[in-house]
């Protein structure tokens, strides 16, 4: 499970400046901010602690980034079934094209590309829209003539025709599957013929359940369905092989024996996509805690499967940040009394929460699911019975929180934000607010509450809404306890008072307001994160209107929402909370179905339109994401890296060519 890069509340309110640090006894300046284009802003991020690796360490993180990259076209691929060949045409443009570059066509091309780039595919990586090219078929046409570019006439014309707009619709009335772009079904798969399939199927050990359609595609053949399984000699098996070449070096210079087994079991998992050899996978890799270096590599988050069996690819490799680390561990020391002391129902709490571990790590490459767009969060494995019998991870993204967090405001604060005080609060007490919500939410959120015997998976009782609770649940788990005490007794927090207050002003702001400049006018609200933002702060502000706990306000013919007793939101919140909890344990769809459906998804279109306006005079972008750091290794002549070293480059769309040219490793028809 993943935290989205909006820091929680208000990474939306930020604008990229320069962060510095000491190099040989000098201050110099790292440069964050890259470059702006469309919706997004591109950044870059530093690996502190890499060079007191040893240099078997750095072997091994430098192994495991070049498994990440390897299999990078496969999250193109996943993302629509054109992504790789249209990708490669405008490439092969890109770098051929010696004509008029300073035309308004050519730099809408670039854009064009470039966005395909930052969304791993013609959809937008957050809204799930297709991009809407800003210049023509005859000049697009005229272009692949001038560079001898080829690609086929399908691909060609859903670049600009109207089918397949939405990567991953959530309306039930168009058509979960056929209704989604996203290449995890057949084109002629059906939502009926999904259900059937995973319907039948049943796990050896029903307090076990197995990950049914996590690593394949699902596909009709001569009329009957049929999985393709995502592993070395099936569907995306050149890739997966290139993965489990440096899986393998990994493991020939692992930190311990239990990091070794781990690296054992997800190579064999690659080599038979065999999902028990997952479930063994992820308790080894769960119960392996030891070590300085840890990874995320696999078929992992179901967010991109409107019904939620498919993982789609993503890695991230990470080196723990000691200092901070240690600060946190206590947060999960402390897991059973958060748990204990839940507003939820008795029969929902675990009686013992086990293994969970919480670590403050500095990633030193992603890819996949989690690049460029990154998490700042994340917490697995996502499968309930391993949580609840062996635990489960949980990390805080330290260095790319530092690179959002180093930047300064864009004055949206300002613009969106009640009163001068609570401006002043934001910016006092916000940052360490959105870490500890960063932190309860993964580390409790994700952790708490079980399902009731005999009640199936979120995924089969929840359907396209399971996501949504979920990540409204950690949410609420998380806003439940910033303002307790129990928080500064423990050391890490100064003020609950404070922090609890900016903290729920900036939910509420994020939910209700800011969070719509990420939409188009008359659009509704598509993706998970930004609806359960929307569900909370909506079903608290009309559970609250009675009493004026939250108020709509104008001023200056300015529309705010105000919190007057953060006292009984605290209490709304742990309602919701314990309503949320009872509906994923009971696994009551309609309750589900009308929550979401009646906070989460609808916008106020007048409020959309003022938003939108009020948003115009701001010139940073509301998206960002991150080039990566190339790690460059000294090899012998006998092939042995003998030491590895971080370069930092600036150019974003030189990354991504030289991705093209290095981990090429699909064809582009799958």
């Amino acid at each position: 499970m993943k935290l989205k890069s909006t820091l929680v509340l208000f990474i939306l309110s930020l604008f990229l400046i320069s962060c510095s640090k000491t190099s040989d006894k000098k201050e110099t300046k790292f440069i964050n901010f890259s470059e702006q284009f469309a919706d997004v802003k591109v950044l870059r991020y530093q690996v502190p602690g890499f060079d007191e690796l040893s240099a078997k360490q750095k072997e091994l993180v430098y192994y495991l980034t070049q498994a990440g990259l390897s299999g990078r076209d496969i999250m193109y691929d996943q993302n629509y079934r054109h992504n790789l060949a249209i990708r490669r045409a405008l490439e092969h443009v890109y770098k051929n094209y010696d004509g008029d570059k300073e035309s308004d066509d050519w730099k809408n091309f670039e854009i064009y590309l470039k966005r395909i780039w930052f969304s791993n595919g013609i959809h937008h990586h957050y809204s799930n829209d297709k991009f809407k090219p800003g210049f023509s078929k005859e000049y697009l046409t005229d272009l692949f003539k001038k560079t001898h570019t080829k690609l086929n006439d399908e691909a060609f014309d859903a670049i600009f025709n109207d089918k397949d707009t939405k990567k991953v619709n959530l309306d039930a009335s168009k058509g979960l599957v056929l209704g989604s772009a996203i290449n995890f079904y057949g084109p002629d798969i059906t939502e009926a013929d999904v259900d059937a399939f995973y319907g039948a199927k049943k796990s050896p050990n029903p307090d076990k359940p197995l990950s049914f359609g996590l690593n394949s595609k699902l596909v009709k053949e001569d009329g009957e369905l049929v999985e393709k399984v995502w592993k070395s000699g099936g569907l995306y098996g050149d890739a997966i092989d290139k993965i489990i070449f440096w899986l393998e070096k990994a493991k020939g210079v692992a930190e311990n024996d239990k990091q070794a087994k781990a690296f054992e079991l997800l190579i064999s998992y690659y080599k038979t996509g065999d999902l028990k050899t997952w479930d063994d996978y992820n308790i080894a890799w769960t119960e392996t805690t030891e070590g300085d270096i840890d990874y995320i590599n696999s078929f992992i988050e179901v967010y991109n499967d409107p019904k939620g069996y498919k993982g789609s690819y993503e890695t991230i490799i990470q080196i723990k940040d000691f200092e901070m680390s240690k600060k946190m561990d206590v947060m999960a020391k402390n897991v059973q009394w958060f748990e204990d002391n839940a507003p939820i129902m008795d029969a929902h709490k675990k009686k013992n929460v086990v293994g969970i571990s919480y670590k403050t790590v500095n990633v030193a490459g992603e890819a996949g699911d989690s690049s460029p767009s990154t998490p700042i969060g994340v917490n697995l494995p996502n499968s309930n019975w391993i949580r609840a019998a062996h635990g489960s991870k949980s990390v805080s993204l330290g260095n790319i929180i530092d690179a959002y967090s180093n930047a300064g405001s864009s004055g949206r604060l300002e613009e969106f934000a009640y009163s001068e005080e609570e401006i002043a609060l934001e910016k006092k007490h916000g940052e360490l607010a959105d870490k500890l919500h960063t932190a309860l939410h993964e580390v409790i959120g994700h952790a708490s509450g079980q399902i009731n015997p005999g009640v199936g998976t979120p995924k089969e009782t929840m359907k396209n809404y399971a996501s949504t609770l979920e990540e409204a649940r950690a949410d609420l788990v998380g806003l439940y306890y910033l303002p307790s005490q129990k928080l500064v007794e423990i050391g890490l927090s100064p003020d609950a008072d404070a922090i609890g207050k900016v903290a729920f002003d900036g939910y509420i702001r994020n939910g209700l307001i800011t969070q719509l400049i990420r939409l188009n006018l008359g659009d509704n609200i598509e993706e998970a994160h930004m609806r359960n933002r929307q569900l909370v702060a909506a079903w608290a502000f009309e559970k609250g209107e009675a009493n004026k706990v939250i108020e709509k306000v104008t001023k200056q013919g300015k529309t705010y929402f105000k919190i007057n007793d953060y006292k009984a939101l605290r209490d709304l919140f742990g309602q919701l909370l314990k309503e949320i909890q009872r509906i994923k344990s009971e696994g009551d769809f309609n309750a589900a179905q009308a929550l979401v459906e009646t906070y989460g998804v609808k916008v106020d279109q007048e409020l959309h339109k003022e938003v939108l306006k009020r948003n115009e005079k701001f010139t940073s972008a509301p998206y960002g994401g991150f080039i990566n750091p190339v790690l460059v290794p000294s090899i012998d002549s006998e092939g042995h890296v003998l030491d590895v070293k971080v370069t930092y480059p600036d150019n974003f769309a030189q990354q991504m060519l030289d991705y093209a040219e290095l981990y090429s490793t699909l064809p582009s028809i799958n």
